[in-house]
């Protein structure tokens, strides 16, 4: 069970964290997952830019290179990490292609899609940033890419919520 203090509004600022990080790497790079580790663990290992934060994001650079995002290899491979109990929660951010079903004409578009969940159950968090059009870039001056938009709203990416918290219910020490 997670300790007080890992609430949604915990999670939400590390979500904006991770987008803030993904964005800065640029478009066209392959999944990240980041383990949401209680800041009070790390404070004295790693320099923080904010340790007021409850939670910290702790990038994994393990993952294959081969597994494509959206994959099944790639929900397979996530759904099997058995995170320690320091570990309070995960996020994942991947591209995808993204059909808006409100504008059932448009062509699908390269997005990003950032999923997360606690340990605490039914605290989860999924947000879509579609990338930007030239045209949309042109239009709106030369900052134009730092204007990060998300979108978001429950039962957003069901299944990769399911993988992420699969993963966070394992107990890595009956797996030995």
């Amino acid at each position: 069970m997670s300790s007080p203090g890992f609430n949604q509004q915990a999670l939400n600022k590390a979500m904006m964290e991770a987008v803030d990080f993904v964005h800065a790497e640029g478009w066209e790079a392959p999944p990240t997952l980041f383990a949401l580790v209680p800041t009070e663990l790390v404070v004295d290992q790693i320099e923080l830019d904010d340790d007021s934060a409850p939670l910290t994001l702790v990038v994994q650079d393990n993952l294959p290179e081969n597994i494509l995002p959206g994959s099944e290899e790639l929900a397979e491979y996530v759904s099997r990490i058995a995170w320690p109990r320091q570990v309070e929660g995960a996020v994942l951010a991947q591209e995808i292609m993204f059909k808006d079903t409100a504008a059932p004409d448009s062509e699908p578009r390269s997005a990003r899609l950032f999923s997360g969940c606690l340990r605490e159950e039914g605290l989860e968090l999924t947000v879509l940033q579609i990338r930007p059009t030239e045209e949309e870039l042109a239009e709106a001056g030369p900052f134009a890419e730092d204007d990060i938009q998300l979108r978001g709203g429950p039962e957003v990416a069901p299944g990769v919520v399911a993988a992420l918290r699969y993963g966070l219910e394992q107990d890595p020490d009956e797996l030995l």
